[in-house]
């Protein structure tokens, strides 16, 4: 029998299986299993070697062009570089290192998952124990407040209600039963089992133990979680395929170089400078360092918007999230019971919907029992009113002021309902048991499923009861309307029934019965025919303010949002209708059909299903990869226990701050601090800002390496001297070209961001058109730089000079560039100059540095570089300004003439 089946069988044969009773085993036998069985604990993953977590940050092909460059640098003496490159890759290897420690943790906050201490049966005595010591067969004793501490087979329960929410997403205390159920019931409708890491609500029960540690549930979640390998991230990817296509281009453009210098007779050491040079112009030196401030100042924004993120590349991942599959209790609703609908009299009454203001405050109606007489107070109340009352006064809840002076629940979540719904009406709990004092009740009991209470209103007494609406119309023979009592409408209950069942209600019954004296057995009233139906109340856990209109917005944006939860399919599909993520009309898929699904069939369906109900763990893990499988960029939330391996598959993993659990948290990547929906749409918008402006910074910074890739092949099979040379080179890149560079991390968001598309995924890093723009700079920087510089040799004979200039103008065609990528649509005369102020000094600081350089005998002995005279300044600008005519023209072009489809989502 495997441990899934525990459930199946009677509790006698689970005992006799196990080798235990209902007094627990002795001692000496609990001793041999714990050496057999090991400690009932999670298993703790090994700290990674940290070593080799550090060696690993050098292993990107990012990384290697990064670490020729600085080995060039220092060859040529230029130790200053050198510095500044080995500082970029120690700064990106720390960061990374960083964030992948933190990740390798997540796992080992399992074992604060479980319960510290066990209440247990021993030599058939009651003791305490760790929970650790737990072993199968043990018989362990559950009460209210207590985490489940292993995986147990209930054989006895008083009233036991256990919250799974962390384990199975739903919001409901599940009523807990000794009763075997079928072997393919769903883990979260198995009533006779209670699973580790579960919390018991209320009651009391028994069971014995089946499974401890890895082999619990939660221990299952634990190896799955483990098991499942980060993905790597969209940006990742691309970065790996641009630097490999630059170490590619680099390489052929050595080869071509040498084989160019020797047909034409030169010299080796003049072949080796001018590959070198080559090599050092097309290696983008500050891409790094630009794409760790783009995501930081990214995880900043983020931060200010409630959005906590531990993994960096996450924030440009969920720029480009296609799919996000969220879970619904606690995610998109508010993880509470509230009073949605009062059915009474043949009317449906819709509540409004009391937010966390003092629930004592009316909202749809005057407070009633002040202002009766107290001897006619039943009679004096309508249907409605008496609907509330039946929910009032059988109940074992309370409303408590806190000192601040706010109202808060104690007790069962739908007791509580009943009773903010009751004071939303004007009936306080407190005002109604003062004026109708309770003589005698009947507790909820999950084998009877009603509560009961005895009032006294004036000389008479009254029996209201709530329960299960079939229970209740079963011990009712009439119905009370606005005219008075009349034979009872079962037809007309029932439709009522099942039209707040459609809208995801759980549904009460209430009745009542005036008595003539008191009575020596409530039991003897509560027979069939005995009472006279009120009304029902339906109740649901609400939607968050705001998450119908982010829903929305990821609509706009392209993004598609499912619901995947453990709650049942009609109140999956109400909340899922009611937030906009699917129609009243649309396909359920539950975790029962999931499960008979094989994963090619799954790989169909899940294109057409947004809301999945009654799923287990494992199937949402078996979505997401579906979804992925699709070639979608899944982004998964969660909160609980169960979300841990989804969140880790997941493309971005996304938790709950306030109410997840710490295994949630860390095997997330971004952490919303208010646990709210909407977050989730703002932390989208920093993502796609902040691979926008990476990618502007990329445009920026490649477009000098393009002029270069050019130039200086050109400038060999024309015969010239170097145009530039490699420490010149290297001043462009490191030097004036990064100032610039990172200021594109600041770059304000553009205002059609939220309207596009999400980013095709084989799109690399530079769009075609960005592709096709670095092009036309590159040749017209290139032209320009070639020009000038052989202008200048033949006009004064000066090698010095001439390369001065043709450095100097490569320096003014980076101001005019950075102005160009700051929209790859718009004109720069349509963007305010004040709206990037950092532009403003980074321009200042590079032009500034660079006449320092020109002036300053140590930079112009390491440079190669000499003052130019003012002549020449005005020759520089007159040619660099043809580079902001040439790219408005390619703007004015593409606007006109849009290559591909449509980036933008149709309003």
């Amino acid at each position: 029998m495997s441990a899934e089946s525990w459930h199946a069988l009677s509790a006698e044969e689970c005992l006799r299986r196990l080798g235990s009773t209902s007094s627990g085993l002795s001692q000496a036998e609990a001793r041999q299993r714990l050496q057999r069985y090991g400690p009932n604990q999670v298993e703790e993953i090994r700290p990674p070697n940290l070593l080799r977590l550090a060696l690993h940050q050098f292993t990107s092909p990012l990384i290697y062009i990064l670490l020729v460059a600085g080995v060039v640098t220092a060859l040529l003496g230029e130790w200053i570089d050198a510095v500044v490159i080995a500082a970029a890759l120690l700064l990106n290897a720390a960061i990374g290192f960083t964030q992948e420690y933190q990740a390798e943790r997540s796992l080992r906050s399992l074992m604060r998952s479980l319960a510290p201490r066990a209440r247990v049966l021993r030599d058939g005595r009651e003791r305490m124990c760790d929970s650790r010591d737990l072993v199968p067969g043990d018989v362990v004793l559950l009460e209210s407040g207590m985490r489940v501490p292993a995986d147990l087979r209930l054989f006895a329960t008083v009233a036991l209600q256990v919250n799974e929410s962390l384990l199975t997403g739903e919001s409901v205390p599940v009523v807990k039963r000794p009763e075997p159920v079928p072997a393919e019931t769903p883990l979260a409708e198995r009533r006779c089992m209670a699973y580790a890491g579960t919390i018991v609500s209320s009651g009391r029960g028994r069971g014995v133990v089946v499974a401890t540690g890895r082999e619990t549930e939660l221990g299952k979640i634990a190896a799955a979680s483990r098991q499942e390998v980060q993905p790597e991230t969209p940006l990742q990817r691309q970065i790996g395929q641009f630097t490999r296509t630059l170490a590619f281009i680099v390489l052929v453009v050595i080869v071509v170089l040498a084989l160019v210098g020797l047909a034409r007779g030169q010299a080796p050491l003049a072949i080796f400078v001018f590959a070198v040079a080559a090599a050092v112009s097309i290696v983008p030196e500050g891409l790094p360092i630009v794409v760790t401030i783009v995501l930081a100042v990214s995880v900043q924004r983020m931060a200010r918007r409630n959005a906590i993120v531990r993994y960096l590349p996450a924030v440009e991942t969920l720029g480009s999230t296609t799919v996000i599959g969220t879970d619904k209790t606690g995610t998109l609703t508010e993880n509470r019971m509230v009073v949605r609908a009062v059915w009474s009299a043949g009317d449906l009454v819709w509540m409004e919907m009391p937010g966390e203001a003092d629930p004592a405050a009316p909202r749809s109606r005057n407070p009633i029992l002040p202002k009766v007489e107290v001897p006619e107070i039943i009679e004096q109340l309508s249907p409605v009113e008496l609907t509330l009352v039946a929910g009032v006064l059988p109940n074992e809840a309370r409303l408590v002021r806190g000192e601040d002076n706010t109202w808060a629940g104690i007790g069962d979540p739908t007791e509580v309902a009943l009773l903010v719904a009751g004071a939303a009406w004007g009936l306080l709990q407190e005002e109604v048991r003062s004026l109708l004092p309770v003589v005698a009740e009947v507790p909820f009991e999950p084998e009877r499923r009603f509560s009961a209470a005895v009032c006294r209103s004036g000389g008479a007494l009254y029996l209201f009861v709530k329960g299960a609406p079939e229970r209740v119309l079963e011990m009712s023979t009439s119905w009370l309307t606005n005219e008075g009592p009349v034979s009872l409408d079962r037809e007309q209950i029932l439709a009522a029934l099942s039209l707040m069942g459609r809208h995801g209600l759980r549904v009460l019954a209430m009745a009542y019965r005036r008595l003539d004296q008191e009575p020596d057995d409530i039991a003897e009233l509560l027979q069939p025919g005995q009472l006279t139906f009120l009304g029902l109340q339906g109740m649901w856990d609400p939607p968050r303010a705001g998450v119908e209109d982010a829903v929305a917005r990821c609509r706009e944006a392209g993004i598609r949002v499912v619901m995947i939860t453990g709650d049942h399919a009609d109140t999956a599909l109400a909340i899922a209708e009611e937030l906009g993520i699917a129609p009243r009309a649309s396909r359920v898929l539950t975790g029962v059909e999931l499960s008979s699904m094989d994963d090619e069939q799954l790989r169909r369906v899940v294109r057409d299903v947004n809301v999945y109900a009654r799923v287990e763990p494992v199937q949402k893990l078996r979505i997401v990869r579906a979804l992925q499988a699709q070639g979608e960029v899944v982004a998964v939330t969660g909160d609980g226990v169960n979300d841990a391996p989804a969140l880790r598959a997941a493309n971005v993993g996304i938790a709950m701050g306030r109410s997840g659990t710490d295994v949630a948290r860390e095997a997330a990547d971004i952490v919303l601090a208010d646990d709210n929906f909407v977050t989730i749409v703002a932390a989208v918008e920093e993502g796609r800002g902040a691979f926008d402006n990476l990618r502007k910074a990329t445009f920026f910074l490649v477009s000098t390496s393009a002029a270069m890739l050019v130039a200086l092949p050109a400038a060999m099979v024309l015969g010239w001297p170097l145009p530039l040379l490699p420490a010149q080179l290297l001043w462009l890149n490191v030097v004036t070209d990064s100032l610039q560079d990172i200021t594109m991390a600041f770059e304000p968001k553009e205002s059609d961001l939220m309207r596009r598309r999400p980013r095709p995924r084989n799109e690399g890093i530079l769009s075609p058109v960005l592709w096709e723009r670095m092009l036309l700079s590159g040749l017209v920087m290139a032209a320009g730089t070639l020009w000038l510089f052989d202008w200048t040799l033949e006009s004064t004979g000066s090698l010095a000079l001439a390369r001065t200039v043709a450095l100097t103008t490569v320096v003014i065609f980076q101001v005019f560039q950075a102005w160009n990528a700051r929209s790859t649509s718009r004109s720069i005369f349509q963007i305010s100059p004040f709206s990037n102020r950092y532009l403003f000094v980074a321009n200042a600081a590079s032009l500034a540095i660079h006449v320092m350089a020109l002036y300053l005998p140590p930079t112009q002995f390491v440079l190669r570089v000499e003052p130019l005279p003012l002549e020449l300044w005005l020759q520089i600008l007159l040619v660099a300004v043809w580079l902001l005519v040439a790219v408005e023209l390619h703007k004015l072009l593409r606007r006109r003439w849009p290559s591909g489809r449509s980036r933008t989502v149709p309003v």
